[in-house]
């Protein structure tokens, strides 16, 4: 069920706490298993003054309020987080339809290999694994996997 009110614009300096709020709710609840890096309030100040003043970050709404977020850099697909009870209403579905509009070369993007909702999500949309490491890489110390999209061959750019 996709919902009728829902828009997707840039985020603006003003969303930055409902954007934590999405990160942090979305995190915990598909995540509970993965040991975080950072405390809320480290996360709320990354968001707050590094991702949404920094870079092009994108936020979902509906009736004004921040129920999805997605950060675009370069081609790589990040943070890309719905809050936990709209999961399965199109949002996450919007966001990558526009991540795929805006760089229609191709994308890549880490999750971590136990988030298999996110893993069957992006493979979902066309994303196929091209690299799993065993985590020593990032913060969390926990096994990713890196997903990359390239556009259908003879698909013209933009199209």
């Amino acid at each position: 069920m996709e919902l009728k009110n829902l828009i997707v614009r840039r985020a603006a300096d003003a969303d930055a706490g409902a954007v934590a709020d999405v990160w942090l709710r979305s995190f915990a609840t598909a995540l509970p298993q993965v040991r975080r890096a950072h405390t809320d309030a480290q996360v709320r100040a990354w968001i707050t003054h590094v991702v949404v003043p920094s870079h092009e970050t994108w936020v979902a709404t509906v009736d004004d309020s921040v129920v999805g977020m997605m950060v675009l850099d370069g081609e790589d697909l990040d943070q890309l987080y719905v809050d936990p009870p709209l999961r399965g209403h199109g949002i996450g579905d919007r966001l990558v339809g526009l991540a795929k509009e805006h760089r229609p070369a191709g994308l890549s993007l880490w999750t971590f290999q136990v988030n298999g909702p996110a893993r069957r999500f992006y493979e979902r949309h066309g994303f196929v694994a091209a690299e799993l490491t065993d985590g020593l890489r990032n913060e969390e110390r926990e096994p990713d996997v890196r997903y990359v999209w390239r556009p259908p061959r003879g698909r013209a750019p933009g199209r």
